[in-house]
């Protein structure tokens, strides 16, 4: 509900707040139309000339545009800048442009009235005004700003709908490539992004590294422990490694249970190694307690890496078995170790 005095206007079977900007020169003009038209229920500016209309509208520097007002009526011939001029200058601005205009004039001039249509004016009306007409043409003129601004709103709501979409099929294709536990990669994820750096480096003739990440007596971690604690063991490690990785094109992901596996695209063999020896001390200074460990008494882990440059004839299966075998020697040599892969 308004406060400020003004009363709305039916236009249908609604009641809407319109503002109409008057613009003309003769100052009893101006006052007549103010009365008649705010006893109808508008709420009224007045300006005495473009310039002044310029200001209400924000169209001079350093103001923000003015949209707030719903019909403009303005008179054609003013002694500064004609309403002809002063509609295109209107409605070369993109905030205003839908803000309907007509125009007053008290000449019959067919050349006017041509100019008046194609400077943007939406109707004219002949002075001396008849109070029936001048209605009916402001309420014709509102109905069609109304309808524009609904459909103006129903675009916006539509855009708004479709990039909230789109951001919600962002998330869910995101969650489909994460582990719902440990918030890194997925095995499928890892699938495919393993075949698409392996292509990668077969194109480019780059190496292709992989370590395969076996948690140490994790099976009796989580019998000693409980299986709560033992997911809370492997959101820390997952976490230890999401930190650790700091190139955008590498990756970690769950490969399995307690296993984990991080793809280097073009990495050698000893960067391999020296980050592979880096996650197996950082894991280990966790200090997450183990009493049932094959090592110590602390959580660890034991790794494999393998390197090629992929070749004719190679697929990501190869890459995973020389690493698969390194983590297996690993773990029959004592655990808590890196291994390298033999050379393929």
């Amino acid at each position: 509900m308004r406060t400020d005095g003004v009363r709305g206007v039916y236009i249908g079977e609604c009641v809407f707040f319109m503002s109409i900007l008057i613009v003309d020169d003769d100052n009893s003009i101006r006052k007549v139309l103010r009365i008649r038209l705010v006893g109808e229920g508008y709420d009224v500016i007045c300006a005495a000339n473009a310039t002044q209309a310029y200001h209400h509208l924000g169209l001079v520097e350093g103001s923000s545009f003015n949209d707030s007002i719903d019909l403009i009526l303005m008179d054609i011939l003013m002694p500064d800048i004609r309403g002809i001029d002063a509609c295109k200058a209107i409605k070369s601005v993109a905030a205003l442009r839908d803000i309907p205009i007509i125009l007053m004039t008290a000449s019959s001039d067919a050349k006017h009235l041509e100019e008046a249509f194609n400077a943007g004016a939406m109707d004219y009306i002949a002075k001396p005004f008849r109070k029936v007409e001048l209605l009916a043409r402001l309420r014709s003129a509102l109905r069609l700003k109304i309808e524009i601004d609904k459909r103006h709103k129903r675009e916006r709501e539509l855009t708004e709908a479709a990039r909230d979409l789109r951001i919600a099929n962002i998330k869910l294709s995101k969650l489909s490539e994460l582990d719902g536990l440990t918030e890194v990669f997925n095995r499928r994820y890892f699938d495919k992004g393993l075949e698409k750096e392996f292509q990668r480096a077969m194109r480019n003739h780059v190496p292709l590294s992989l370590i395969m990440i076996d948690i140490d007596g994790f099976k009796a971690f989580n019998d000693l422990y409980g299986h709560q604690i033992g997911d809370q063991c492997l959101k820390k490690i997952a976490a230890l490694f999401r930190s650790v990785i700091n190139r955008s094109h590498d990756m970690v992901a769950r490969y399995g249970g307690e296993e984990f596996a991080v793809v280097l695209p073009e990495t050698t063999e000893q960067g391999a190694k020296d980050f592979a020896e880096t996650l197996r001390s950082q894991v280990r200074a966790l200090n997450i307690e183990h009493k049932a460990a094959p090592v110590g008494d602390k959580v660890s882990i034991s790794l494999g890496t393998a390197s090629v440059v992929p070749c004719v004839g190679m697929v990501p299966a190869d890459l995973i078995s020389l690493a698969d075998q390194a983590l297996y020697r690993s773990k029959s040599e004592g655990r808590n170790r890196v291994t390298v892969s033999e050379p393929a």
